[in-house]
């Protein structure tokens, strides 16, 4: 008993992987190879073949694929337990396995099918990079990890800094897909490998930290980066080193006058961020404190534009520290406002006397509809009391800009939910509009979002939703990239889903990964993506019509304060004393994100 499959008649595979069967019909977009005697192959290897054409003016086609699924039978068995009298020697049988192939690229491009017999080869050297596009790319190859094959894999960055797509969308089960680490290693790979030239240190990134402090030491090397995990960076042409200009906001502590960050763990390069109460009136901002997705429809929310007109027209700065007065207000009072609960204590005075509501919004406002404007506002006092005030002596930097580094990070997990909404809308604000402002795409910017799917959800409306639906649309042609990241991508918001160009999936749920959003991903790939290690992603590109299987390497960036080797950073800006009595219950303990 052998194994592989028969020989064919006239010939055999060679030194190739096998050959092209006849009983499965072959098409040009897709065919089967029997595998060799001693031949193996695995999902995702990379094959050519090719078939003769008549006459001198054709030549040969060249037909590269991608392995899509894999099957082993036993020929001429009929029965399940036919399988027991073979190995026995009692029944006559042969072993076939038989690889199944989606064809990436034709070569000239007639579209014929293999024919049966043909060999088929594993590609190698030149023939895989023309196999999967490679060869295309030229100087706009970003590298993203290793393929099945233990070779580097590419993106075409054509199709991320819009100049013939834009934006990234990866998907996976938290805490296993890895998310986060990959949006790190592809900026670090597109800011190291060449592919930003000149522009690569005025290229600014903008990172949202939702989860623990993790993201804030970007700018330590890892202590547990290993000389061989090191050298898989060499593979891939990128240094293994963390990123050397960061510089990191997080929100004032809690009863601290000073305005000292809320962070424990890092004590270089951090800054407080907040709004003083003048700048959320003179701003704005009062439709970013009504975050929570709601429908366009309720009364409530046409008065919100007209309370925040109000507030910017009479709002008087008082002092140093952002506190205010209203003007118009009863004058007998002539309150100062240093915090955001006097603020709104102000607005359910003027708003809940009938006498004094008509100079706030127009028209017959209905009692209900000031009521539902009072409570939601009212229930915005503790989670946003942190982050808008007037009552902070703070006198060093406190805005959170790009233009100071490379890598800006806003932290923001020791916020509630409805202060994170709040800064990241009124964020992405100020730095789209600061894009506009600049009137070029280039220098670029990338914004990387987690949790996308809390801040555009597919349904219901929100002013984040809007930024971030303009910034998908838009954002092409100033400039701005989105990385998101969510672990379901059928409850984000379609449109900015249609608008990446680069697909990436993880760890999937099971009954998430049968969802449409993933129709980009066959078959297997859907099935393998419910068992994917951490460290291993699904790359989907315009280029190539098959998504890539990779493996990207360990971050070369601490992930966790117990990792911290020599800071990259530069000496920018404050730096405070690390906290003596600061502890992060369990950071020595937490699982690598691999």
């Amino acid at each position: 008993m052998t194994t592989g499959v028969r020989p064919v008649q006239g010939g055999g595979a060679g030194n190739g992987l096998g050959l092209v069967v006849g009983t499965v019909p072959a098409t040009p977009l897709q065919f089967s190879v029997g595998l060799a005697p001693g031949q193996y192959a695995q999902l995702d290897d990379v094959v050519v073949t090719q078939r003769a054409m008549p006459g001198p003016e054709h030549g040969v086609v060249r037909i590269a694929g991608v392995v899509t699924n894999v099957e082993a039978t036993h020929e001429g068995a009929r029965f399940p337990s036919d399988v027991f009298l073979i190995e026995q020697g009692a029944l006559p049988a042969e072993i076939c396995e038989v690889a199944e192939v989606t064809v990436t690229r034709v070569e000239p491009e007639m579209y014929v099918p293999p024919l049966p017999g043909a060999v088929v080869t594993r590609a190698v050297g030149e023939a895989r990079d023309s196999a999967l596009y490679f060869d295309e790319m030229g100087s706009s190859k970003v590298p993203v990890g290793f393929g099945r094959d233990g070779q580097p894999v590419f993106v075409n960055f054509e199709f991320i800094d819009g100049t013939r797509g834009a934006h990234v969308s990866i998907s996976g089960v938290s805490g296993i897909a890895t998310k986060t680490s990959f949006a790190m290693f592809l900026l670090h790979s597109i800011t190291t490998c060449g592919v930003l030239a000149g522009e690569a240190h005025n290229t600014k990134a903008l990172v949202f930290s939702v989860k623990g402090e993790d993201l804030l030491f970007l700018d330590y090397a890892n202590s547990r980066l290993t000389s061989a995990q090191a050298a898989r960076y060499a593979a891939l042409g990128l240094p293994a080193a963390p990123f050397g200009n960061v510089r990191v906001f997080a929100p004032p502590r809690r009863g601290d006058p000073s305005g000292t960050p809320d962070v424990h763990a890092r004590d270089r390069a951090v800054s407080p961020f907040y709004w003083t109460l003048a700048e959320f009136c003179e701003q704005e901002l009062l439709p970013f404190a009504f975050v929570d997705t709601e429908d366009e429809r309720a009364q409530y929310t046409m008065l919100i534009a007209q309370v925040a007109a109000r507030l910017r027209r009479d709002v008087r700065p008082v002092g140093g520290e952002g506190a205010i007065k209203i003007a118009g207000v009863d004058p007998a009072s002539d309150k100062i406002l240093r915090t955001f609960d006097d603020l709104v204590r102000l607005l359910e005075a003027e708003l809940g006397d009938e006498s004094t509501r008509g100079t706030w919004v127009a028209g017959s406002t209905g009692t209900g509809s000031v009521n539902a404007l009072l409570r939601r506002l009212r229930s915005a006092v503790a989670p946003l009391g942190a982050v808008v005030r007037g009552d902070l002596a703070h006198k060093g930097e406190r805005s959170i800009s790009t233009s100071r580094a490379q890598m800006t990070v806003v932290d923001l997990h020791n916020l509630p939910d409805r202060a994170q909404r709040f800064v990241v809308g009124v964020t992405l604000r100020t730095e789209f509009a600061r894009k506009e402002r600049q009137g070029t795409a280039r220098p670029l910017m990338f914004v990387m979002l987690d949790e996308l799917n809390k801040y555009a959800p597919r349904e219901g409306d929100s002013p984040i939703k809007q930024i971030l639906l303009d910034l998908a649309e838009r954002g092409r042609s100033l400039g701005v990239i989105l990385i998101g990241a969510q672990q379901t991508a059928s409850e984000v918001e379609r449109r900015i889903l249609a608008n990446c160009a680069i697909r990436v999936a993880g760890r999937l749920d099971a009954a998430e990964a049968q969802r449409p959003e993933y129709g980009y991903l066959p078959p297997a790939q859907r099935q393998r993506a419910t068992l994917a290690k951490p460290g291993t992603m699904f790359i989907a590109q315009p280029d190539i019509p098959v998504p890539l299987a990779i493996d990207f390497p360990f971050p070369a960036w601490a992930t966790r304060p117990s990792e911290k080797g020599e800071w990259a950073g530069h000496d920018e800006g404050p730096s405070r004393p690390a906290d003596p009595f600061a502890t992060i219950p369990g950071a020595a303990d937490d699982p690598p994100p691999f």
